[in-house]
């Protein structure tokens, strides 16, 4: 049985980045796209996690609890401003919303 090393937390890592930045590039629903900005928040807290424990230092996993705390309010914020959107528009498709445009 090989032990988990800490590569083994970067590949991890790499694929929930690379499934995220696909997501929002080439997904049209804002849910989606909310949800794949987590997958990359995500991967960083991985990074992060597992740095910390190869570096044994306690900083890495200090900063991941700032990221879950700035995903939850921007992931609530994120979903206020949808639902608003939402009232207004009826969509949730992101080339529908224009509201911006002059």
């Amino acid at each position: 049985m090989h032990p988990i090393t800490t590569i083994h937390y970067l590949v991890l890592s790499a694929a929930l980045l690379l499934v995220g930045t696909v997501g929002i590039l080439t997904r049209r629903n804002i849910v989606i796209i909310l949800m794949s900005i987590e997958l990359i928040l995500n991967a960083v807290n991985i990074n992060l996690v597992a740095f910390s424990h190869t570096l044994h230092n306690i900083n890495g996993q200090v900063f991941a609890i700032f990221v879950i705390c700035d995903a939850v309010a921007e992931a609530a914020v994120g979903l206020g401003i949808l639902i608003a959107l939402f009232r207004n528009r009826e969509t949730v498709q992101a080339d529908e919303i224009d509201l911006l445009k002059w």
